[in-house]
């Protein structure tokens, strides 16, 4: 069954999902009824599980086609599925628990999987990764970690992904300009693209401007041995952040960037905003997986590698996850699906590389040995180059996180607009970042 169209209003309201899910009498000092090991089947009883996700048409028809094989196999089991793009797609999932409708096996993000989690929402997995009747075995070891939250595996990562640098190829064919090169440091990288934008006759910026953008100050912050978080605490100093807002309005001084409000639009990290696309960048940073849809959105040939400065700050990341419902009715079917769609070869052939790179090495090597379009060549390309780099998998954000994230993205637009100055903005972060985090 198809999904009625999104909620009006996007973005994650926490609050909403948080009270109404933690208001369940399921969640309400533990669970009521079987336990995992106590699920009882009769030998012919259907086995419903219902499914939710976000995403566009392609990922609901390729999703959908693995959750058909496995009901082929077995037949006994059938999947009620629901999906939806992200807009909405967490306000959905309240309504569907203050309805008494929670779906057993769902999709999310690292934004709130440490608050799920901690609020016992999550379903504890661990006892099927112990004796592999979840097996992962097969994932990258830093990737399997980062479903892991409290010691726990509560998420099963439904593919893997990357921050990556999507520059505009044709466009630098153009103007002449030789295309940005892996490794290269973020000195170089910002150079670089106050050469593009030079070459257009300031027409087209350089680079987009990533101040607000936490994942390229992850990465930055550990090319300098230091983390986005340390337990729920900040892991950087104000000294740090300082440096890389000032590091971007030197930047933005010269010329690399766009105007505030361009930059602006494309904060919201929606792919048919990003400034490579619209034509107002010849650079913009992506998520790997979001490659194939950047693509779409443009006539102009993009092309993508790893972002600046050293690749042992990357980590295998999750691009989403597959986690269960803490009171589901069939945790043991739940384990068992996810088990499925990460490791069966069938389908992961089916699920392709729309999510991203399949999680399952094993898997992983027959599906991208099938790749044969451009977009999804760059993508297999991007995570082999990256595979032996990269570093050290740190815990999943912690609760507070989507907060931190908006924080985050206010002060580098503050510093943008001239309304505050770097020093005060940071300051102001700092403060208000730690009593979310401290929440």
């Amino acid at each position: 069954m198809r999904a009625p169209q999104p909620a009006p209003r996007p973005g994650v309201d926490r609050r909403r999902l948080l009270g109404a899910l933690t208001g369940l009498p399921l969640l309400g000092g533990g669970l009521a009824g079987c336990g995992p090991e106590e699920e009882i089947r009769t030998p012919d009883e259907p086995l419903d599980l219902s499914v939710f996700w976000w995403g566009g048409n392609r990922r609901a028809d390729a999703t959908e086609k693995a959750l058909r094989l496995y009901s082929q196999q077995n037949p006994r089991v059938r999947f009620k599925v629901t999906w939806q793009s992200l807009g909405g797609y967490y306000d959905r999932l309240a309504t569907q628990a203050t309805g008494g409708n929670v779906p057993d096996l769902f999709q999310i993000d690292d934004t709130l999987l440490t608050e799920y989690a901690q609020r016992e929402i999550l379903l504890d997995l661990s006892p099927y990764v112990t004796d592999n009747r979840l097996d992962l075995r097969g994932l990258p070891q830093p990737l399997a970690r980062y479903g892991q939250v409290d010691e726990r595996t509560v998420a099963v990562p439904a593919a893997q992904t990357n921050v990556a640098l999507v520059y505009n190829r044709d466009l630098l064919r153009r103007l002449r300009v030789p295309e940005p090169q892996a490794g290269m440091s973020w000195r170089d990288y910002t150079r670089w693209a106050v050469r593009v934008t030079r070459a257009s006759g300031r027409r087209v910026a350089g680079t987009m401007d990533p101040s607000g953008d936490y994942r390229a100050l992850w990465l930055w912050l550990r090319a300098q041995g230091s983390e986005f978080y340390q337990g729920r605490q900040l892991g950087f100093s104000s000294a740090e952040l300082l440096d890389w807002f000032e590091f971007w309005e030197v930047a933005r001084f010269d010329g690399a960037t766009p105007s505030a409000s361009l930059i602006e639009l494309a904060d919201t990290g929606e792919p048919a905003r990003q400034l490579v696309v619209t034509g107002h960048t010849a650079a913009s940073f992506a998520w790997s997986h979001q490659f194939a849809e950047l693509q779409r959105e443009t006539d102009e040939e993009l092309a993508m590698i790893a972002l600046p400065g050293t690749p042992a700050a990357q980590w295998p990341r999750a691009s989403m996850y597959w986690a269960g419902f803490r009171g589901t009715r069939r945790p043991a079917l739940v384990a068992e699906v996810i088990n499925f769609l990460t490791n069966n070869v069938a389908a992961g052939r089916i699920l392709g590389i729309e999510r991203g790179l399949n999680p399952s090495l094993s898997v992983r090597r027959f599906v991208t040995d099938a790749v044969t379009d451009r977009p999804g060549k760059e993508l297999v390309a991007l995570g082999a180059g990256l595979a032996d780099l990269m570093g050290p998998a740190p815990a999943p954000p912690p609760r507070g996180h989507a907060r931190v994230r908006a924080l985050l993205i206010a002060a580098a637009e503050s510093i943008r607009s001239k309304q505050a100055g770097a020093r005060s903005a940071t300051s102001k972060f700092m403060a208000q970042a730690n009593a979310a985090l401290a929440a």
